[in-house]
């Protein structure tokens, strides 16, 4: 079999055109997206909870079209971009006597995992009106939590999908890039931690974060069926020292380059940030490295 192209990681290669096409001849009056999900059951591409990869094998499928290996049906509608044309959520205000007292009066405190809820809305508006980033839609997996004290709210958490490329973090977990590129999906990261702006409660940042490690783990594994094994998040450490992190035994890694993700110019073109990690059980290497280096062919 020769090999076509390489998508996300996955040899593609002449026999999975051949199958693509022959699913193409077969089908006739199918939509682009019915063909996705067709190809997905024949090559049993499963996300680990059971959902079909149909949005990334029709990305795969349109590389292959581009390419001229393939024939596509056209294109029966373009549907919206829901991250393009997403409004802010409005920024929420919520009137509440201030909390100041020592964290064992609080306790126990309750976290209730809120994205797809009737709460989320409220998460949003509270994220956008008193973080310093405001609210950005988290990418891929994520979850949101919200921490309370009986029925007092204390604090905000959302954990998604890790970024890509961390040469600190890459180090530090010592896999390859196929390593990477097979198990980013055990990673969790944390774009955003509000203790609302009313609670002063010494040590309750750390003591959320020490119960969150415990917590998300299972909830992922429920939610998207596959275990989390390591926690990452970023500090701006123009604004923040981390401290709450530190305390929760967060490890500090390094820097960012300041450059973001879509970089094109190689220059630092945003504030820098620490990259702090955590590992959620000891042999974390091992299971990151376990899956063997050689790519795999779709259609196997």
């Amino acid at each position: 079999m020769a090999e076509l192209l390489r998508y996300r990681g996955r040899i593609v290669t002449d026999a999975d055109a051949a199958f693509l096409w022959d699913l193409i001849g077969r089908n006739p009056t199918a939509s682009r997206r019915e063909l996705s999900r067709l190809a997905c059951q024949a090559w049993n591409w499963m996300q680990p909870n059971g959902s079909p990869r149909d949005m990334v094998c029709r990305g795969l499928m349109l590389a292959l079209h581009r390419c001229g290996h393939i024939v596509l049906p056209a294109q029966q509608k373009v549907p919206p971009n829901p991250l393009a044309q997403r409004s802010k959520p409005l920024p929420l205000a919520m009137e509440d006597e201030p909390i100041r007292c020592a964290l064992k009066e609080l306790k126990p405190l309750s976290f209730r995992q809120v994205r797809r809820t009737e709460q989320e809305r409220v998460f949003n508006g509270l994220i956008q009106a008193h973080h310093y980033l405001g609210y950005t839609q988290p990418v891929g997996e994520h979850l949101k939590y919200m921490v309370y004290s009986k029925d007092r709210l204390l604090a905000c958490l959302a954990w998604s999908s890790a970024p890509r490329h961390l040469s600190p973090r890459d180090r530090f977990i010592g896999w390859s890039k196929q390593q990477r590129q097979r198990n980013l999906c055990f990673l969790a990261y944390n774009p955003r931690f509000l203790i609302l702006p009313w609670v002063a409660v010494p040590h309750l940042a750390s003591h959320i974060l020490g119960r969150m490690a415990r917590i998300l783990p299972a909830d992922w594994q429920r939610i998207y069926g596959h275990e989390v094994v390591y926690l990452e998040t970023f500090v701006d450490a123009a604004r923040y020292k981390g401290t709450c992190y530190r305390a929760a035994n967060w490890i500090v890694l390094g820097d960012t380059t300041g450059r973001g993700k879509n970089d094109l110019t190689h220059k630092a073109n945003r504030s820098i940030k620490q990259i702090l990690g955590y590992p959620l059980c000891r042999d974390f290497r091992q299971r990151l490295g376990a899956v063997p280096l050689e790519a795999v062919p779709l259609g196997s």
